[in-house]
């Protein structure tokens, strides 16, 4: 609310509101001063007045990385991944400073230490999430947060694009590595991969009743786009599809995870092939 009050002949307006700075200025007319405080009330009411820093010097960075990693991550598709970058992310030092004490400039710092040991890309797939996360702070959260901090941090990530092709013998080599795999299915979702070139999750995710062999189609219920799509199969993926329909346990690669596939080597014969499913390259 605002208080307007009378003192050596001008009228002195104050504005308070929870979690913001006080806001006050002074008039000659009683009608200035009342116009200025309905004004500054309703800017108030969209929380545009400036915040109080003290009010976030008992809020450290780490709290709410937790809480979101807690409350808001899980809702996304991503949250298996998103949750093993926050924890990362929380037993670094800056995420010991208090709220109050935080800007553009120590994530700026954050970012060129970081530059040294990773590339452009995984740096800003790790501040996605934390830029994320301050926004939610700010607007759901009523954390009387100005501006993001990440807003006006700049980072140019490399170009990332991926055009190579397996060259000639590179397939029969990855497919003979895959089959020689302890895990026997991987032989099969690799094959099945090279004939679709479905992402990693979309393969993962086929189940028995989404499988049309007799129109020789796929249904993806959910691709990266959060879309369905059905998808054409030649007649080698449908005798994969068809080999493993049997003994399918709910979904085609039961059990794997796609934690058994991240960082994991395909070796065999003379040499070792690591494979995904955008790009296969083979090491000599």
């Amino acid at each position: 609310m605002a208080s307007i009050r009378k003192r050596k002949g001008k009228w002195q307006v104050q504005v308070r509101r929870k979690g913001s700075g006080a806001v006050s200025r002074t008039f000659h007319v009683l009608k200035d001063a009342q116009a200025w405080a309905r004004h500054m009330e309703a800017r108030a009411d969209r929380g545009e007045l400036p915040a109080r820093p003290e009010s976030l010097r008992g809020i450290t960075l780490h709290q709410i990385v937790e809480r979101y990693r807690d409350t808001v991550s899980p809702r996304k598709r991503t949250h298996a991944l998103e949750r093993l970058i926050l924890n990362a992310f929380l037993r670094h030092p800056i995420c010991h400073r208090p709220l109050s004490d935080i800007g553009t400039a120590h994530f700026a710092t954050y970012r060129d230490e970081r530059l040294r040991e990773v590339k452009p890309a995984s740096i800003k797939r790790l501040l996605v999430p934390i830029h994320n996360l301050f926004e939610v702070a700010r607007i759901e959260w009523g954390l009387p947060i100005r501006e993001n901090p990440l807003s006006r941090l700049t980072l140019e990530a490399s170009d990332q694009r991926r055009e190579r092709r397996l060259r000639p013998g590179e397939q029969e080599r990855l497919l003979v590595s895959a089959r020689q795999c302890r895990n026997q299915l991987i032989g099969p979702i690799v094959a099945l991969a090279l004939e679709t070139a479905m992402r990693r999750g979309e393969l993962l995710a086929i189940k028995k009743e989404h499988i049309v062999c007799s129109k020789r189609t796929l249904l993806i219920p959910e691709s990266k786009n959060g879309r369905a799509r059905t998808i054409p199969l030649s007649m080698a993926a449908v005798e994969l599809l068809s080999a493993h329909a049997a003994r399918m346990d709910g979904y085609f690669p039961s059990p794997l995870t796609p934690s058994d596939w991240r960082g994991s080597g395909l070796s065999g014969g003379q040499g070792s092939t690591i494979c995904t499913f955008t790009t296969c390259a083979t090491k000599p």
